[in-house]
């Protein structure tokens, strides 16, 4: 008789400590485009500034993000709402979310929270992927974040910086595993962004990154375009803005490298 494996939800962190990389729109992007593949996807947004909620459409309801949950108040399952978009579900953000640090700071074990309010949303087998897009900040929801998931998606701006701020990422990803909070958190990826290939730094900073990162750099580097930096004013990713636009192809094409990755199982047919 065949054997059926398990049902596996991945839950990867989108996180960068620094503001401005393409952080919010890597995690938009690449849960929309996963979600058009057929896979079953929910985006958390971990950040008040709710840009990602805004990004799929998606209205800020108060009460309606993970900080009740995350102070003990309620679940997040209650909370999964349908975006526009097929195969893709989000928990939005709400401006409360910014009273979460404080919260958190003045509780006991305020590392583990989202990990143990996500269970039951992992455990609902609803997904194949949960993608949280973390605030621009190493601060308690973030490293909840990362006490959460499986993996990291790190996005680097082409720029002079960007190595100072992936080590200030490597440096907390240690401490987290070696601590004991989190010990099977792995970089999944570093996805370079922004990427102008008309100027040598940009290349020269790819260079670099892929020499002390080697294989862990994903091969798609997304272009800077004045299409991905329209598309949130109109509450799309950018497949649905611009399905044929440079930034929708890179998009795809890293969403193909992550399902591989992940080893998702290719949906026999997209799901509606």
């Amino acid at each position: 008789m065949p054997t059926h494996l398990p049902h596996v939800t991945h839950v990867v962190a989108v996180a960068n400590q620094k503001g401005g990389v393409g952080k919010t729109t890597t995690t938009v992007n690449l849960a929309a485009c996963l979600a058009a593949q057929g896979h079953s996807v929910l985006l958390v947004d971990l950040d008040s500034q709710a840009n990602a909620t805004s990004a799929v459409g998606v209205e800020k309801t108060e009460g309606g993000s993970v900080y009740r949950p995350l102070v003990g108040d309620g679940d997040l399952l209650g909370r999964i709402r349908p975006t526009p978009f097929a195969n893709l579900s989000i928990i939005p953000s709400e401006v409360d979310l910014c009273g979460a640090e404080v919260e958190l700071a003045r509780s006991d074990d305020n590392l583990n929270r989202l990990r143990r309010i996500l269970e039951p949303v992992r455990a609902s087998g609803r997904f194949d992927v949960i993608l949280v897009d973390c605030p621009p900040s190493l601060g308690l929801l973030t490293l909840n974040a990362y006490a959460a998931a499986d993996h990291l998606i790190i996005p680097l701006q082409c720029e002079y910086f960007a190595l100072e701020g992936i080590a200030a990422v490597s440096r907390i990803l240690s401490q987290i595993r070696d601590g004991g909070i989190n010990p099977r958190l792995e970089i999944l990826g570093v996805l370079m962004t922004m990427f102008d290939a008309r100027t040598k730094l940009a290349q020269s900073v790819v260079g670099e990154v892929r020499q002390h990162f080697g294989d862990r750099v994903f091969d798609t580097v997304i272009p800077r375009t004045t299409r991905l930096a329209e598309a949130p004013s109109f509450g799309k990713p950018i497949i649905h803005y611009d399905r044929y636009s440079a930034g929708s192809a890179a998009y795809e094409v890293l969403a193909e490298e992550v399902a591989k990755r992940l080893a998702l199982p290719r949906p026999t047919a997209a799901r509606t």
